[in-house]
């Protein structure tokens, strides 16, 4: 089976994560650009998925990614995704946006959860230093965060962890 990690970026950093993160999970990881899908329904084709996602229409109530996630986000719901694995991971900076630390990670679990998949990836929030977060749902973040603005030192430790984290949270599922 293999994972696909799904990024959209204006700056580099979503697209340098999501490559950091597919050397760190293997073989049977293939990464693709948001922008080269056709539509929401390119998601059911795939086994499993991370979704990689920055912050940058902080304080919006909705399309709060400022990418090309903004385009598939509300389409996403509408599709059957009926228990495929999906982890979200958001970039963002708790310094600056300390009030909207990687909301559009949230804006994208909902979406895909409302489509059926099987959410993974969820981490704790202690450690992060942040003021508030709608990504945070029942006391974790609801995939992982990364601040290369802010904590570039923490990311290397960060993405390690989760890479093993995801690969416990869909054994059986990544070849």
């Amino acid at each position: 089976m293999t994972l696909t990690i799904f990024y959209a970026t204006s700056t580099g950093k979503t697209e340098d994560i999501a490559q950091r993160l597919a050397a760190l999970l293997g073989a049977n990881t293939d990464v693709r650009d948001v922008d080269s899908l056709a539509s929401a329904e390119d998601f059911c084709a795939v086994d499993a998925m991370v979704c990689c996602v920055p912050t940058w229409n902080t304080g919006a109530d909705s399309l709060r990614s400022g990418t090309a996630w903004d385009t598939y986000v509300e389409d996403i719901a509408d599709i059957s995704l009926a228990g495929k694995p999906v982890a979200i991971l958001g970039l963002g900076d708790s310094s600056s946006y300390g009030d909207y630390f990687c909301d559009a990670m949230e804006e994208l679990y909902r979406a895909f959860e409302a489509a059926g998949a099987r959410m993974v990836g969820s981490v704790p929030i202690d450690g992060y230093t942040f003021n508030d977060s709608k990504s945070v749902i029942n006391g974790r973040f609801c995939g992982l965060p990364i601040d290369e603005d802010s904590e570039p030192d923490l990311t290397d430790e960060r993405l390690g962890a989760w890479a093993r984290q995801l690969q416990q949270d869909m054994a059986g599922q990544l070849g």
